[in-house]
């Protein structure tokens, strides 16, 4: 079992960057591919991006290629969202999940989530 802590939200302007952190307790960490969501207000949740369990593989979605950079640390038990570029589009609460399974590009078969952290980007 993993718990999740999300942090590193905030308000930033448009084109600006920030850094998702999500802390993980527990042993094994490393066990786990881990993932960032994200949802807005009246829309369905979203997948952000994944990586796998050694960090040598990511996955990104089509709507943040280029801009989010996910990435972990296992021996802090951390991952990571670079996020840069922000576009007011992007505002969202943003969530870290984990799961036992290796395929990255799936989005299904987290059972483990952070509180979720609040990204705002102004205009």
């Amino acid at each position: 079992q993993v718990q999740l802590v999300d942090s590193g939200g905030g308000l930033v302007q448009a084109g600006g960057s920030l850094r998702l952190s999500c802390a993980a307790s527990g042993r094994t960490f490393s066990s786990y591919t881990m993932g960032w969501f994200r949802q807005a207000p009246g829309k369905e949740r979203e997948f952000v991006a994944a990586i796998s369990k050694s960090g040598d593989s990511t996955y990104h979605a089509d709507s943040v290629k280029g801009r989010f950079t996910i990435s972990r640390d296992n021996a802090k038990k951390t991952v990571y969202l670079q996020m840069n570029s922000l576009k007011p589009e992007d505002t969202a609460v943003y969530y870290c999940a984990a799961k036992a399974s290796y395929i990255i590009s799936s989005s299904s078969g987290y059972g483990y989530w952070g509180q979720g952290t609040q990204v705002t980007v102004s205009s």
